[in-house]
């Protein structure tokens, strides 16, 4: 059984073989007993505490543990403030609705909290809310296998990222984009306010995941007035005069058909041969070459990997363009 004692400061996850009557323990709440024993317990709980970490022993010592440095673990040192408080008890009552079956709850709950993050422009953290909602949707879709979770089954990362790479190849070729391989994504978006302390951002995502070794970003030095089109257009210029750096597979702008024409307008005055295509924010619909909007499911694994490498993109450039606004703030 799983016991959770709610009503303390740092409510514990606790497995016992039975409910226990004593009155010490009246402010605990239990699930269980589950069919399929100990074993498939403690997969199920392994599984929910990489998601939402919780303390897991009754009397937890005033020092930092091992599973805090495996990120399974608040140690009360560490977490001891209101705002970490707060978010633990977040992270219990995720829990205890995961328990009781409530997973569209949980994943409707972290939605809403992952919007207003990205509202606020807190991408980072709209980022890793949404890392927990895509395990939640794993490991409560239908084609999850009992016990699996990522680091039993170390292929499951790189088959999910291969359908989603695939799917885009597949889209891409049906639009007229000829790509034989995604190996090398790039994408681009600009920063700035009224024109001041603009940015250019460069991410590089290889075979669907992110490497931050081949990030690059690029303070604008042409414009200092509002002009994206423009911004975009010297960003693209100076990449390409990069020729160190191998050339992608895909080149993919955050915007619209105006973003993706000034890539064209770029990539055919240097007589680079790279496919492009943009993400337009309202729709999250796919530009083409051609100027082709694609609208594409939101389950797509397609419109996954280009959203996922979007977002990073406007997080790499936004946190370069705070960087720039602070020092010009302090001048």
């Amino acid at each position: 059984m799983v016991r959770i004692t709610i009503e303390e400061k740092y409510p514990k996850v606790l497995t016992v073989r039975r409910p226990n009557d004593n009155p010490a323990n009246a402010g605990s709440i239990y699930f269980g007993p589950f069919p399929n024993g100990a074993k498939a317990l403690r997969i199920v709980l392994k599984t929910i505490r990489r998601i939402f970490p919780y303390q897991s022993v009754p009397n937890h010592a005033r020092k930092i543990c091992l599973y805090y440095h495996l990120r399974l673990c608040p140690c009360p040192p560490v977490f001891n403030s209101p705002e970490f408080k707060k978010e633990y008890r977040k992270n219990i009552k995720h829990i205890v609705d995961f328990l009781n079956g409530n997973a569209k709850k949980i994943i409707k709950d972290l939605k809403k909290e992952r919007n207003a993050l990205s509202e606020n422009e807190e991408f980072e953290k709209a980022n890793f809310l949404q890392s927990k909602i895509k395990a939640i949707e794993l490991i409560t879709g239908p084609f999850y296998k009992t016990g699996l979770d990522l680091n039993i089954d170390p292929n499951l990362t790189d088959d999910l990222r291969k359908k989603e790479i695939q799917d885009l190849i597949d889209i891409l070729n049906k639009n007229n984009i000829n790509v034989k391989t995604l190996e090398r994504i790039e994408c681009y978006d600009i920063s700035n306010i009224s024109g001041t302390s603009a940015t250019g951002s460069m991410v590089t995502f290889i075979n669907g995941e992110k490497d931050g070794s081949k990030y690059r970003k690029f303070k604008i030095k042409t414009l200092n007035s509002p002009n994206d089109f423009g911004m975009m257009e010297e960003v693209l210029q100076r990449r390409i005069k990069h020729s160190e750096w191998p050339y992608p597979n895909l080149l993919i702008v955050d915007g619209g058909k105006g973003q993706v024409s000034t890539a064209l307008k770029v990539l055919e005055q240097t007589n680079k041969n790279i496919p492009v295509i943009g993400l337009a924010k309202k729709e999250e619909t796919i530009v083409t070459s051609d100027l082709k909007e694609i609208s594409l499911p939101k389950n797509s694994g397609a419109l996954k990997l280009v959203m996922r490498v979007r977002d990073e993109a406007h997080r790499f450039a936004i946190t370069y363009h705070r960087k720039l606004r602070s020092k010009s703030l302090l001048a």
